[in-house]
């Protein structure tokens, strides 16, 4: 514990060794114990402003504030408008579980009778090296 770091810790965390962090706390105190004079001054210090701060006390709001601040709050909407956007959110999620369930059962079914989708040739242009296209670009 350093002079520097016991101030620091004291003008932190108060004059009251129970405020100081627990990692710190023991150090802080054998160093207070070593150098009694100079912690002394600055517990004293520290000491008058954890008064003065202990002995501050907040008013409670007026009521006039109180009703103010009441009366601009947003209005709860109706249980009936809550309802329609749950039904809405709910057939929204509903329509993406159906997509996905249409999706895998069509993978699904390519995948277990082993035969593509049946469908015309596609073009060349959409073709690509690796699909055994049979356009023939050896003139160009």
């Amino acid at each position: 514990m350093t002079p520097e770091r016991f101030r620091t810790l004291v003008d932190a965390y108060g004059a009251d060794p129970h405020r100081w962090p627990d990692k710190e706390r023991a150090a802080a105190e054998a160093w207070a114990e070593l150098h009694r004079v100079e912690a002394d001054g600055l517990l004293a210090e520290s000491a008058g402003l954890d008064e003065w701060l202990a002995s501050h006390t907040v008013a409670p709001p007026e009521r006039a504030f109180v009703e103010r601040i009441v009366a601009g709050a947003p209005v709860q909407r109706p249980a009936k408008h809550r309802a329609r956007l749950w039904w809405q959110g709910a057939a929204f999620a509903g329509i993406g579980l159906a997509g996905g369930l249409a999706g895998a059962f069509a993978v699904s079914f390519f995948v277990l009778t082993g035969t593509p989708p049946q469908g015309h040739e596609s073009p060349s242009y959409m073709a690509s090296g690796f699909d055994g296209s049979s356009a023939d670009w050896s003139g160009e």
